[in-house]
C-alpha cells in the first residue's frame, strides 16, 4: 500500500467538509479590481501616454493568465493520462481554472482589435519576405483563434465530464444559482460503475489529444504572440521556454490555491502534508526544468555570437530593463531552486507560500519582459507605472471571479473517485458498454 492510499471519510462527510461558500465579498472584491482595471485600460487607449502602454500591459497579462490556465488544465489531462490517485483530493482546484479560457478567448479578440498597438507586422508592411505570408494577419489571426479556441474546448469539454461524475450523483453539491446547470448534466446518467467506466475511458482519450495539442498549439502561438514581437529574433527552443513557463506558473498558483483552501476550509484530514511534498517536488523539478531551457537558450545565442540573436538577450540585461531582467534570474530559478530542495521548505507552508509567489512574480516580469523591450527598445525610464499596475489588476479580478463562480458551483473535490468502490477498476481499462476488461494490447 503507497502512502497516498490513506482512509477517506464516507462521501457525505467529505461534502460537508468542503461546501463551505466562497464569501460574498470575494466576488465583490474581484468585480471591483475588473472595473478598477477596465477603467484604467479604457482611459489610457483614449490618451496620448497611455494608449500604447496599455494595449501591452493588456497583452503581457493576456499571455500570462491565458497560458497558466491552459496549462493548469492541461496538468489535469497528465493526471488522467497517468491514472494518478494521489491529486484526487486536490486536482479540482486546478479543474477551476478552465473557468478563465471562455473569458481568456473573448478578450482574445480584443487583442487583436488593437493589434496596431502591439503586433509589428500591424503596424507596418513586413521587410522579411519569408515571414510575410505567415505574419500576414488574414493567415495569423485565423489561426490564432482558431487554435486557441479549440483546446480551450477540448478542456472544458474535459473538465465538464469530471465534474458531471460527482454532480450526477451529489445533484446538491454547490450554489443554488446553478442548479439549474447541474441538473442539466445529470441528463441521461446512469448507474456510478457505468458511468466511471465511460467517463474514464472518454477522458483518456481527450486528454492524449490535449496534450498533443497543448505542445503543438502553444508552440505557434508561442511564435505569434512572443517571439514575432521582435522581428529579427528566431530562437528553436523558445515555443517549449514560452509554454513551459506557463506550466511552472500553474503548478506554482495551484500549490498557492491548495494551501489557501485547505486553510479556509478546514481541510486538514482531508489535504494531509503529504500533498505539499508532492507538490513541492512538482515544483522544484520544473523550476529546474525551466532553468535548462533559460540557459539552453542563452548559451546557443552566447556561443553563436549572432547579432540577431544576442541583441534580443542584451537588451533585457541592460538599463531600464537590468532590474527586471535579473528580477526574473532570481525570482524564477535562484530562490525557488535552491529554497525547494529541501523537504523542510516544501512541507513549510510560509517558505513555500514565499517561493511559490516569487516565481509567480518573476513569471509575469517575464512576460513583461517579452513584450515591453521587443516594442519599445531603450526608453529613458523603465515603462512601468499606473497602466501596467491597472490592467494587471483588472485582469486579477477577471481571474478570480471567474474561478471563485466555477468553485462555488460544484463540489471541490472529486469525490466519487475518492470514496466509490469501483475507483480503482479505473486502474485496469474495461469497455464501458459490457463493462468486460479489454485485452490488454487495447
Amino acid at each position: 500500500m503507497s502512502a497516498h492510499d490513506n482512509m477517506v471519510p464516507p462521501r457525505d462527510e467529505i461534502v460537508r467538509a468542503t461546501e463551505r461558500p466562497l464569501p460574498r465579498s470575494l466576488f465583490v472584491a474581484s468585480l471591483a479590481l475588473a472595473a478598477i482595471g477596465a477603467l484604467v485600460f479604457i482611459i489610457g487607449a483614449f490618451t496620448d501616454s497611455g494608449h500604447d502602454r496599455v494595449w501591452l500591459a493588456f497583452h503581457v497579462n493576456w499571455m500570462f493568465f491565458a497560458t497558466i490556465s491552459q496549462a493548469g488544465v492541461i496538468f489535469v489531462a497528465v493526471q488522467r493520462i497517468t491514472t494518478a490517485r494521489w491529486s484526487r483530493p486536490i486536482v479540482r482546484f486546478l479543474e477551476g481554472y478552465v473557468a478563465f479560457l471562455p473569458i481568456a478567448f473573448l478578450l482574445l479578440i480584443v487583442d487583436f482589435l488593437g493589434a496596431k498597438h502591439i503586433y509589428p507586422w500591424a503596424m507596418h508592411e513586413m521587410a522579411q519576405p519569408e515571414k510575410r505570408l505567415y505574419l500576414d494577419p488574414y493567415f495569423l489571426i485565423p489561426r490564432d483563434l482558431i487554435l486557441f479556441g479549440g483546446l480551450a474546448w477540448m478542456s472544458i469539454w474535459f473538465v465538464y465530464r469530471s465534474v458531471r461524475l460527482d454532480v450526477g450523483l451529489l445533484p446538491e453539491s454547490g450554489s443554488a444559482w446553478a442548479r439549474g446547470l447541474r441538473e442539466r448534466m445529470r441528463r441521461n446518467f446512469r448507474e456510478e460503475r457505468r458511468e466511471i467506466h465511460s467517463t474514464h475511458s472518454m477522458q483518456g482519450k481527450l486528454a492524449v489529444w490535449m496534450c498533443l495539442g497543448f505542445g503543438y498549439f502553444y508552440s505557434v502561438l508561442g511564435w505569434d504572440f512572443s517571439m514575432s514581437l521582435d522581428l529579427h529574433y528566431n530562437s528553436t527552443l523558445y515555443s517549449w521556454w514560452w509554454f513551459m513557463g506557463a506550466w511552472l506558473g500553474a503548478l506554482m498558483s495551484w500549490s498557492l490555491l491548495c494551501m489557501w483552501w485547505r486553510r479556509y476550509l478546514n481541510a486538514y484530514e482531508l489535504i494531509q502534508e503529504i500533498k505539499f511534498h508532492d507538490l513541492g517536488k512538482l515544483c522544484f523539478a520544473f523550476t529546474a526544468f525551466w532553468g535548462y531551457f533559460t540557459f539552453g537558450q542563452y548559451l546557443v545565442s552566447w556561443y553563436g555570437n549572432l547579432a540577431e540573436e544576442t541583441h534580443w538577450q542584451r537588451l533585457r540585461l541592460i538599463q531600464p530593463y537590468l532590474g527586471f531582467g535579473m528580477g526574473v534570474v532570481f525570482l524564477v530559478f535562484v530562490l525557488p531552486f535552491f529554497g525547494l530542495v529541501s523537504r523542510a521548505a516544501k512541507v513549510y507552508l510560509p517558505t513555500f507560500v514565499a517561493f511559490a509567489s516569487a516565481s509567480l512574480i518573476g513569471l509575469w516580469l517575464l512576460r513583461y519582459l517579452e513584450v515591453y523591450p521587443s516594442l519599445l527598445g531603450v526608453t529613458p525610464s523603465l515603462p512601468f507605472g499606473i497602466w501596467e499596475i491597472g490592467v494587471t489588476i483588472g485582469f486579477l479580478g477577471i481571474w478570480v471571479w471567474s474561478y471563485a463562480a466555477f468553485m462555488n458551483a460544484f463540489p471541490r473535490m472529486r469525490v466519487v473517485l475518492m470514496t466509490s468502490p469501483f475507483r480503482d477498476e479505473v486502474q485496469v481499462p474495461v469497455n464501458p458498454d459490457t463493462m468486460e476488461p479489454l485485452p490488454a494490447h487495447e
